[in-house]
């Protein structure tokens, strides 16, 4: 690997963000996911979880799409769940607050949260939105305001705004200079992890991942 490489990898273990999360319910489409994969890339986020509370979602595995996420699907961990407990049982080990994309009479603002505080984000799918049942293992809801006739956004797109509003406040708050949140030891544990992943890279294969519980 080249310096240049090995330089590269170096900037970008410094910035990830281990308490920055997002949690994907029932987002079955390939594309979404490796969208959003993407998207949680570029600011840092370091893993994702996808859950499937619908029966007929709940396969031994999901496939994330080579092209949409653009090789972000080295680089971001997946872990997938079937059982919500389990899987906000996970989340909440990493974070102190969990808020859902839902529109409600206690909804607050996007720009409103304190994104400095580890924090997770749950987001639907475009049909249904995030389930009342999942609904329960959230501290609160947040909406992204528009002005405009059509009022929802692609999952995608929703989860790229709000990221990019953490990533605002973080930036402002230091976390990708001086006040990173992982540790030197973290982040070459970190760094030693992606050299293992370069090495077994390019299969050319799409990226599955086995669900837990």
């Amino acid at each position: 690997m080249t310096p240049e490489r090995t330089e590269k990898f170096r900037k970008v273990v410094a910035n990830r963000q281990p308490d920055l999360t997002v949690v994907l319910e029932n987002v079955h489409d390939p594309h979404n996911i490796g969208a959003v994969l993407r998207s949680c890339d570029a600011v840092g986020v370091q893993q994702i979880f996808v859950l499937y509370t619908e029966p007929h979602l709940a396969k031994d595995e999901i496939i994330i799409g080579k092209r949409t996420s653009s090789g972000a699907r080295h680089w971001v961990d997946v872990h997938y769940y079937t059982d919500p407990e389990a899987c906000f049982r996970h989340v909440r080990s990493i974070c102190e607050q969990v808020f859902a994309t839902h529109l409600g009479v206690e909804s607050r603002s996007l720009h409103a949260i304190d994104f400095t505080r580890p924090t997770a984000l749950i987001f639907g799918n475009e049909r249904d939105g995030v389930s009342e049942e999942v609904l329960k293992y959230a501290d609160g809801n947040f909406l992204i305001p528009q002005v405009g006739m059509v009022e929802s956004l692609n999952i995608s797109v929703a989860c790229a705004v709000s990221l990019y509003e953490a990533f605002r406040q973080r930036s402002d708050a230091g976390y990708y200079s001086g006040n990173r949140p992982l540790s030197p030891e973290q982040q070459e544990a970190l760094f030693q992890d992606y050299l293992r992943r370069h090495a077994s890279k390019g299969s050319g294969k799409n990226v599955v991942v086995k669900k837990k519980g």
